[in-house]
């Protein structure tokens, strides 16, 4: 279960990166009624769940839900996005290094 967890943390980094590539992003948001950013916030929910099932960290889906919920400010948005991308990011990666050891 615990490799899922890491591929949904995988891609909700590879969407929260692309939500946040300006205009591109920015331009899905609106062109789609903001449902992205719904999807999202369902998204981050779901894996802190899973990430606590699993005894797993979270921290930076929690920012992810916070992001979903203020992204609609356009370049607070993007900011937002891309940096709760690196967040996920840096997770993975150090939780990947803890269980290495």
């Amino acid at each position: 279960m615990k490799d899922k967890v890491h591929l949904l943390k995988w891609i909700s980094m590879g969407l929260e990166a692309f939500l946040g590539i300006p205009v591109i992003g920015g331009s899905i948001v609106l062109s789609l009624i903001w449902t992205p950013l719904l999807f999202m916030l369902v998204l981050h929910i779901v894996i802190v769940i899973l990430c606590r099932q699993e005894k797993l960290p979270n921290g930076a889906n929690t920012i992810g839900i916070i992001t979903s919920s203020i992204a609609w400010i356009p370049i607070v948005g993007m900011i937002m996005h891309l940096l709760t991308a690196i967040c996920i990011f840096l997770e993975i990666r150090n939780n990947r290094k803890s269980h290495a050891s």
